[in-house]
């Protein structure tokens, strides 16, 4: 962020980490959709995969290849996945809330730096 003379230090610098915070805030989002997009994807795979009968040959990916796998095992796999995004998505939101809450916190230290600056300037040292 480049100098303002207009702009005392110490806001410039809560104005950082304000601007560190919503970015912060913006990759947890974004994190959260794309969690939510490869667990649905996860559940429509199980849903018809638990629609092929016992002695249908099932397949999973494995990097760039499929693999022949027993159905049984392939649900159990993609069930553990589906429980894996969720633990993921439920601590996404904790930090979601709490970077909420600090988001607030820094824009009110901002606001109250801003109509009282002659009370939070840095004493001369």
């Amino acid at each position: 962020m480049s100098s303002n003379p207009q702009i005392p230090p110490l806001v410039q610098e809560q104005l950082a980490r304000l601007q560190q915070t919503q970015q912060n805030f913006q990759s947890i989002i974004m994190q959260k959709q794309q969690l939510e997009s490869e667990k649905h994807e996860t559940e429509k795979a199980l849903e018809e995969l638990k629609k092929a009968s016992d002695d249908e040959s099932v397949f999973k990916h494995a990097g760039t290849i499929m693999i022949k796998s027993n159905k049984k095992d392939l649900i159990d796999e993609l069930e553990e996945q589906v429980e894996l995004a969720k633990t993921k998505a439920s601590l996404l939101v904790k930090q979601e809330e709490r970077l909420k809450i600090t988001l607030k916190e820094q824009e009110m230290k901002i606001q109250e730096i801003m109509k009282n600056p002659s009370t939070n300037t840095n004493p001369p040292k």
